[in-house]
């Protein structure tokens, strides 16, 4: 039988296909474990933003490296109308953040700090012409939240002034004088006096606006008025200073923001923030709201007539309120806002309004994920959008009908993604490739009635190479918080499959106090701050070793960071049943905690009342006081590895230092990491893969 030429043809091209696809499977490298390398050097993808128009989004990219030298970040641009790869925008080491779009889609804004800049300035890229772009302002303090007007002829923007200035000259001089002033004390009247890790300074927050052209001089339009003269006004604390969420409103005529004016009561009581509206023709700024609500993430409809906001109603006494979506016809006539997610009890992470949908689209935690959600402008018709079935939300945004956000999970590191339109689709793969060449999976859900009736969810994380006949030890991580959850997304800093690497099974409990239940969840902690929780935790053990053939119940450890960091020296002084501890900036005595941290309110309401009261809970649940309690047949016995940032002012390195005396006064095995250049958390490429080598040789020496 004779075969056609053609067949001969397609025969041998088969023949080769096939030959060459099993040689590469040959060659194709094995999945490996994962690495420190694999955790710090994936690409971080930031928060996209749309055009207006729905072509395009902007977003930002870091390249890391563990010198940070040699870090770069920059912004990249996708089209959202066809299929072509993200390009790059920028090429600079310096970051851009706060993104902004013109109204006719041309242009964009950004916050940079770029050679010659000795603070953030704003800057402006003509994305359809292209070019350099150009630096828009010269302040000394900086500028920070650009946003176009309307009509694309003005910005507005906040920045700062030293208490007396007027002028951007004042300032200079101001600057100049403090530089060369020969002491180096500060003087504080009110609280706090320092925040995260810095020392906090006497600048006054302020809204400017400006023509959106190269050398339009600011202006203040905030310092005459008498709301900025309140004693108690001011705005959010953030890295850059304080913070205003402030916009335009819809006919370019006015600036509609949120602000405190109790930052004077911090000590003692909430803070809270109002809505107010400033015209920017002259006069004084009307305030929208009068109550005991915060209110945040300001944004308008696209035909003007809706202001939309996130609303937190604080309930006298309690800890922890739900974040609900809110609306106010406008202008406002009624100070009391529509609540939109009333019937909904969990806190909205995010939401966007995408162009002619009428809806509201917004994403909340749940069960260690988080995923779409929306309702109509009127509140009603609750629907689930389409997501990913795992995973989290990690940004959202909408320009035009495009809808746009960062989309991850623990096996997923972050990437651009259109939501919206049918089932998500992925836009970029940064991560993709290297994700890949690692052998790792997806975290198990499950959950268990606690002894108080509460039902608990977990995740099990399972180390690479998991044989499911083996027996593996346990390690119980912590979240931080308490008003946090364990996400099903991709970790830096307490990576779950980079610490189940060694051979450990993970466990993560969301332990009452935990937010992604609902607000009574949340609120359960308070008068119980650790036993309760910890009391979960062991309870979370026990029903893992149960469920799981393949843990040893023998070889158990704990810990956590922060709050996980107090509910790992918690569970040191209350059980003896682990056999290593990890406590990273974990507080030690609440007393200590309360008049040392940047927060001593919210501590108060916890406990039920001031530390000089007669609450036992300051005295019940400090770890330090329990630590001597042998005679219970607990006490500080597990061997324990603590660790601290010198600069961490949430949980101020004092709580390591008297967790580290404690421990060796009572001869436990115990080791001592202080990092003089991190805060609350490790930041460094170097000092986090030290922080990780350590952890695992603390588990290594007493679980294996």
């Amino acid at each position: 039988m004779t075969i056609p030429r053609l067949s001969v043809l397609a025969f041998i091209i088969s023949a080769y296909s096939a030959g060459a696809a099993l040689a590469a499977a040959d060659i194709a490298p094995a999945k490996h474990p994962i690495t420190h390398e694999d955790v710090w050097l994936m690409k971080r993808v930031g928060a996209p933003q749309p055009s207006p128009d729905g072509r395009w989004a902007v977003f930002a990219v870091t390249d890391p490296a563990y010198d940070s030298k040699e870090q770069w970040s920059d912004l990249w641009i996708k089209s959202l109308t066809d299929d072509t790869p993200a390009r790059r925008l920028t090429f600079s080491k310096g970051g851009e953040g706060a993104l902004n779009w013109s109204p006719d889609s041309k242009q964009l804004i950004f916050v940079a700090k770029r050679e010659g800049d000795d603070a953030g300035q704003i800057y402006r890229i003509d994305v359809a012409g292209g070019g350099e772009a150009q630096r828009l302002t010269t302040l000394t303090l900086g500028a920070r939240q650009p946003k176009f007007s309307p009509d694309g002829k003005q910005i507005l923007f906040v920045s700062d002034l030293y208490p007396g200035n007027v002028t951007e000259d004042d300032v200079k001089k101001t600057a100049k004088e403090r530089k060369d002033r020969k002491y180096s004390a500060r003087a504080y009247e009110s609280f706090p006096p320092r925040f995260f890790d810095k020392w906090l300074d006497d600048k006054k927050v302020r809204l400017f606006v400006m023509d959106a052209a190269v050398g339009a001089k600011p202006r203040d339009v905030l310092s005459g008025t008498r709301l900025a003269q309140l004693p108690g006004f001011g705005g959010g604390q953030g890295d850059e200073g304080q913070n205003l969420d402030a916009i335009w409103a819809p006919d370019g005529k006015s600036i509609v923001f949120s602000a405190s004016i109790n930052r004077d009561e911090l000590a003692r009581a909430s803070g809270y923030t109002q809505l107010f509206n400033l015209p920017l023709g002259g006069g004084e700024a009307t305030q929208l709201t009068a109550d005991k609500h915060s209110y945040n993430n300001l944004k308008f409809s696209a035909d003007g007539k809706t202001l939309f906001t996130l609303n937190e109603a604080e309930e006298p006494g309690k800890v922890y309120d739900v974040s609900r979506l809110a609306s106010f016809a406008w202008p406002v006539s009624n100070p009391a806002p529509s609540i939109l997610t009333a019937a909904l009890d969990r806190s909205i992470s995010r939401y966007a309004l995408p162009a002619g949908s009428g809806r509201v689209v917004f994403s909340y935690e749940h069960a260690g994920l988080e995923q779409l959600h929306s309702v109509n402008y009127a509140g009603g018709d609750l629907r689930d959008e389409p997501s990913l079935p795992t995973g989290s939300i990690g940004s959202l945004n909408a320009g035009g009908k495009a809808l746009v956000g960062v989309w991850e999970s623990s096996i997923n590191p972050p990437e651009v993604y259109a939501f919206g339109n049918g089932a998500p689709k992925r836009l970029t793969a940064f991560n993709t490739e290297r994700a890949a060449t690692i052998d790792w999976q997806a975290p198990e859900h499950f959950w268990f009635k606690a002894s108080d009736g509460r039902m608990i969810h977990n995740m099990i994380v399972k180390p690479a190479n998991f044989d499911p006949a083996k027996k593996y030890p346990l390690f119980a991580v912590i979240h931080g918080g308490a008003a946090n959850m364990w996400r099903d997304q991709f970790v830096i800093r307490w990576n779950y499959h980079l610490l189940a690497q060694p051979g450990y099974v993970v466990l993560l409990t969301d332990y009452k106090g935990s937010t992604g239940y609902g607000e009574e969840f949340a609120r359960a902690i308070q008068g119980d701050p650790l036993k309760g929780p910890g009391d979960e935790i062991n309870e979370a053990v026990d029903e893992a070793v149960k469920k799981y053939s393949y843990i040893d119940g023998s070889k158990l450890a704990a810990g956590g960071a922060s709050y996980g960091g107090h509910l790992a020296n918690w569970l040191q002084a209350t059980t003896t049943r682990y056999k290593a501890i990890i406590s990273h900036a974990g507080e030690m005595d609440l007393i200590m905690q309360w008049g040392t941290s940047d927060s001593v309110y919210g501590r108060e309401v916890n406990s039920g009342g001031p530390v000089w009261g007669d609450k036992a809970v300051w005295r019940e649940q400090s770890p330090v006081l329990q630590g001597g309690n042998f005679e219970k047949g607990t006490g500080f016995k597990s061997p324990i590895l603590i660790s601290v940032g010198e600069l961490d002012y949430r949980v101020p390195a004092n709580n390591a230092l008297m967790n580290f005396a404690t421990q060796q006064r009572l001869n436990v095995p115990s080791k001592l990491l202080v990092f003089p250049d991190e805060n609350h958390w490790i930041l460094k490429g170097e000092n986090s893969r030290y922080f990780y080598s350590e952890v695992h040789g603390w588990l290594a020496k007493y679980l294996k």
